[in-house]
């Protein structure tokens, strides 16, 4: 049974082969996006790489990975595939919540349906270090997820798609449509959510102030199809033994400065003393402590802004007016200085070309024989069959001539892919 033994937290090495403070995931995601982008015809190793990951790690599915390149990397394969909703994707593709290992098994053994999430609360870190899940009970029975060691910020797709394996799980369990009451998400969107809401069965907050999903109370007494008492106290000691005390994972300081900063922005109290009193630390230990890691605040101020810019910017429902508050800036000029300060274009002019390099972009990957395997996101799925047929006839064709023992007609079957392929544009 693949991934059923489970492995201490603090003996697994980061993606650096260094023990250290930055907290590790067990990398599903990840590798999900990779299949996706590979049937999609996309390379993943320039993208892994930008992401600080490698295809060896990726290709071994015992590897943890760092939370911070996953986030990265689901970041680049969305762009890649202008998939603006591949978390949400990804947990509905994955078919087999097995898995999971050891933490799927504790929740399917369990009586109840409160039961289970109770588990999955409890140990969810092992399978991701970056967020610490609780069961908080009452007149709602509430999963608030706690993010540990990265930049909230730049998450989208891993926290969408732990939800939607979450809502998943509960149905996979019980057997029943199971909705949640309310989905409340830190991250922001604009565009249409209605295939995320028509899935989980209710609204959806985004640019809230935690990240939670919240269930009537009655659901906690669903009884779980596969529950099983005497399988269930075995594991829930395996588990405890692998969930042993050992250092807490809390990754740089920089990522709670971060994630104390953004609610902030849109209200313009992101002020030194303000994020220290937060934080509940005085200003001077705030200063410290940043400055123990090479940083000022106004430097982490700074670079938070320019990176929920670009992630603004990207959504073109967003105004550029908006964008500007959103960031804490109350002046629109300030913002376009700003950010011209930061890239040397104004925000119009990054919009301009971001979406320019969307509509002509795409990433080639080189096979062994040479030949140019291109995907164009613009393009048709009968588009992808015709080009592949060119470069089939291409090899063909070299193939004949080769046997023949003279020169080939086409032998450059990557020019007349290009030519199709720029042909599409």
């Amino acid at each position: 049974m693949h991934g059923f033994e489970p492995k201490r937290l603090s003996a697994i090495p980061t993606t650096s082969g260094i023990l250290s403070a930055i907290p590790t995931t067990s990398g599903i995601p990840t590798r999900l996006a990779c299949k996706r982008a590979q049937a999609a015809g996309i390379g993943v190793a320039p993208l892994l790489k930008k992401a600080g990951l490698t295809k060896e790690q990726v290709d071994d599915v015992d590897a943890r990975l760092s939370v911070q390149c996953q986030i990265r990397f689901l970041n680049l394969a969305a762009s890649a595939m202008q998939d603006d909703y591949l978390g949400f994707h990804l947990g509905q593709q994955m078919a087999e919540p097995q898995k999971f290992g050891l933490l799927y098994y504790v929740a399917a053994s369990s009586d109840t349906l409160g039961e289970a999430l109770r588990r999955v609360a409890q140990y969810g870190s092992m399978v991701n270090e970056g967020v610490s899940p609780r069961y908080l009970g009452g007149k709602d029975i509430r999963i608030v997820f706690n993010n540990i060691g990265f930049a909230r910020h730049l998450d989208r797709h891993q926290s969408e798609c732990w939800v939607t394996l979450l809502i998943r799980l509960c149905r996979k369990l019980t057997g029943c449509l199971v909705k949640p009451k309310r989905v409340r998400l830190i991250h922001r969107r604009t565009r249409n959510v209605s295939e995320f809401a028509a899935f989980l069965g209710c609204d959806i907050e985004f640019g809230a102030t935690v990240d939670e999903i919240a269930f009537e109370a009655p659901i906690t007494v669903i009884p779980v199809a596969t529950a099983d008492s005497y399988l269930n106290k075995p594991l829930i000691a395996k588990f405890e033994e692998a969930h042993s005390p050992g250092p807490t994972k809390r990754g740089s300081f920089r990522s709670v400065v971060e994630n104390a900063i953004a609610p902030l922005l849109p209200h313009g109290n992101a002020t030194e003393g303000e994020i220290a009193s937060r934080c509940g630390l005085s200003r001077r230990t705030l200063v410290r402590r940043l400055t123990s890691e090479r940083l000022t605040f106004s430097g982490v101020l700074n670079d938070l802004r320019r990176d929920l810019a670009e992630q603004y910017l990207a959504d073109h429902a967003v105004p550029i007016s908006q964008i500007a508050w959103l960031l804490g800036y109350q002046e629109v000029s300030a913002f376009t200085n700003a950010f011209k300060r930061w890239t040397g274009k104004t925000p119009r002019e990054a919009r301009s070309q971001r979406q320019s390099l969307a509509h002509s972009y795409s990433l080639v990957e080189n096979d062994p024989n040479g030949l140019v395997s291109v995907y164009t996101p613009g393009h048709t799925s009968v588009d992808r069959i015709m080009a592949g047929c060119i470069k089939s006839l291409g090899i063909i064709a070299e193939a004949i001539t080769k046997t023949a023992g003279a020169p080939a007609v086409l032998t450059q079957p990557n020019a007349e892919l290009a030519q199709f392929q720029s042909a599409g544009q």
